[in-house]
């Protein structure tokens, strides 16, 4: 295993293979170049250097839309959002419950709509053949051939990172399926280690980086001020995620506040927030109409309202056995 930073030369070489790959898809470079996407008037913002445009709300896909049990409710969430503008999706492999896979729900739209969606799912394997197969998998389920974004998933620590960029390793599946254009864009996620987030960034050849705001600086790390700013300084798109999980210690803060709040940082290009409803997906696209960006003196009074969530320890998805997906 080596810890050994990427060096420039070698991220050219792979920038020039991946540019040579792209060279070969016009079909997909054509597709965003005529800005297939359709926002419906809401408010976008490009992802990167990756050059899309995407909503500054992406629709989650995890736990609180896999416990949608009705099935005629959980397509009504995706139409509605996809019909009123939200089509930056974000799912992955592992989204799934006894009952529920969460691909093969967003791949009943998508068989008839996939041009009008930027895709984004995840793969957690950490054995490259598994991660292949899982990834295979994944595109059958939504019913593509192609993907807008493929993210590893959930990096736990910097020897995480490590494993998964061995040679041969998962980054290498991941990037094969970007030369190959089965994936337009790579990436990564992660709740817990800010320092792994960090080196993700400043070390490798990705895309972007989906980060929760860990409202929680002292546990492993302040994503918020070292993850981001990495990560921006690299020209990654930056999404965000459990933006309104403060809420679970600090029930009167309003989902609409922290999402602002969120909205409000910097670099960050959308937050991923999941919906059990289609109220819950009216609501965000309210507030994306109506936007606008916090004060420096909301920021603060935000932060000091957040202060009792900087201190909470219990939280269920910032302990090291959370793995994001597999409900019972």
């Amino acid at each position: 295993m080596s810890n050994k930073p990427i060096s420039r030369r070698e991220l050219l070489k792979k920038t020039a293979v991946a540019t040579a790959a792209l060279a070969l898809r016009p079909s997909l470079a054509m597709a965003d170049s005529e800005s297939r996407f359709d926002p419906k008037g809401l408010p976008t913002k490009v992802h990167g250097e990756t050059g899309v445009r995407v909503p500054r709300i992406g629709l989650g896909t995890g736990s609180r839309f896999c416990a949608v049990e009705d099935e005629d409710k959980a397509q009504e969430i995706l139409t509605y959002a996809l019909d009123n503008g939200l089509y930056y999706w974000d799912t992955a492999h592992d989204y799934r419950s006894e009952t529920v896979i969460s691909e093969e729900r967003l791949g009943r739209v998508l068989k008839d709509r996939r041009k009008e969606v930027f895709l984004a799912t995840k793969v957690a394997a950490r054995e490259p053949d598994q991660a292949k197969r899982d990834i295979e998998e994944s595109l059958s389920l939504l019913q593509t051939d192609h993907l807008d974004l493929l993210q590893v998933h959930s990096l736990e620590s910097p020897g995480d990172l490590y494993r998964i960029a061995e040679k041969g390793g998962v980054l290498d599946v991941v990037r094969r399926m970007r030369d190959q254009g089965v994936a337009k864009n790579i990436g990564f996620t992660g709740h817990s280690s800010a320092e792994a987030m960090a080196r993700a960034a400043k070390e490798f050849d990705f895309d972007t980086m989906l980060i929760s705001l860990n409202h929680h600086p002292e546990l492993e790390g302040d994503a918020e001020r070292d993850s981001i700013p990495a990560a921006a300084a690299r020209g990654l798109g930056i999404s965000v995620m459990k933006v309104i999980r403060p809420r679970e210690t600090v029930s009167s803060l309003a989902p609409e506040e922290l999402i602002r709040f969120a909205l409000s940082l910097k670099h960050p290009t959308a937050c991923v927030i999941s919906a059990d409803s289609v109220d819950v997906v009216k609501k965000n696209i309210a507030l994306l109409k109506d936007f606008s960006p916090m004060s420096k003196g909301e920021m603060k009074r935000m932060r000091v309202a957040l202060a009792p969530f900087y201190r909470h320890e219990r939280v269920e998805w910032m302990q090291p056995s959370y793995r994001d997906g597999y409900w019972a």
